[in-house]
């Protein structure tokens, strides 16, 4: 249903005050009550790849129900630095909102368009940064945490606004080529976890240039293997498993064509 211009604004205070009954130290639910910061970051991880797969399988009733789990692991956060005394939900409300606003001048009041609009950002994000940073680096406050595609590429992207970047596509085929072979050369299971480290970390700055989510990418070709492999099983039945390695590979190429010509 097409959301009425005129309805009042959300409110997530329902959520907050059940999150607050919910770790009441003396009559909320002990499983709550005895998590904190850390042993929740795992179930907030997993929250926002449900949403992700919920956006890519096309399926609202799954975003609107994986958006509320997600904001509740933001309440959850918020609940327990109130009680710690660091900050409050309304604090977390409030820095994003002014952040927002902070950030998109040519919308509350700027006049900035296209490349300049782009050039405001960058700017204002590095401005913010360099308030809170105390490390000088280009490199500053990319998180540890986040999946290694995605580092990989903010990584590269930071470089890139320093210059230090190849000026076209060809010099990043020659270095995937220069990592390959040096994955050939290695000669130990840890030389060889690290060449192939350095191999991975190139193709992410290949889809980089090539504007490509190496993240979406990987994710794309995974469902692609899954649907194939399954239709492969489905196509040989319960012997799928002691067909020898040639007729698994006839019936892989089956599969493959017949995908490519739907």
């Amino acid at each position: 249903m097409p959301a009425d211009p005129k309805a009042s604004p959300a409110d997530i205070m329902p959520l907050a005050t059940v999150m607050a009954r919910l770790r009441d130290p003396d009559t909320g639910c002990p499983w709550d009550i005895q998590q904190d910061f850390a042993s929740i970051a795992p179930y907030t991880i997993e929250e926002a790849y449900e949403v992700a797969d919920a956006i890519e399988r096309s399926d609202m009733p799954a975003l609107c129900d994986e958006l509320g789990d997600l904001l509740l692991q933001v309440v959850f956060h918020s609940r327990m630095a109130e009680q710690a005394g660091h900050f409050r939900l309304q604090d977390v409300i409030d820095g994003i909102t002014a952040k927002m606003i902070r950030r998109h001048p040519h919308v509350f009041g700027g006049t900035a368009d296209g490349e300049d609009r782009h050039a405001q950002w960058e700017s204002i994000k590095a401005a913010e940064r360099a308030e809170k940073e105390t490390d000088p680096s280009a490199l500053a406050s990319v998180a540890h945490a986040i999946p290694a595609l995605l580092r990989a590429k903010k990584l590269q992207k930071r470089a890139a606004r320093t210059g230090f970047d190849w000026p076209d596509i060809t010099g990043v085929r020659a270095k995937i080529a220069e990592e390959l072979a040096e994955v050939e050369a290695a000669t130990s299971p840890q030389h060889q976890q690290e060449e192939v480290g350095d191999l991975l970390f190139a193709v992410v700055n290949l889809a980089r240039h090539l504007k490509v989510d190496p993240e979406v990418a990987l994710r794309a070709a995974n469902a692609k293997f899954e649907q194939r492999f399954r239709q492969m099983e489905h196509r040989a039945g319960d012997t799928f498993a002691s067909l020898p390695l040639d007729a698994k590979e006839a019936l892989w190429q089956r599969v493959k064509d017949q995908a490519e010509q739907v």
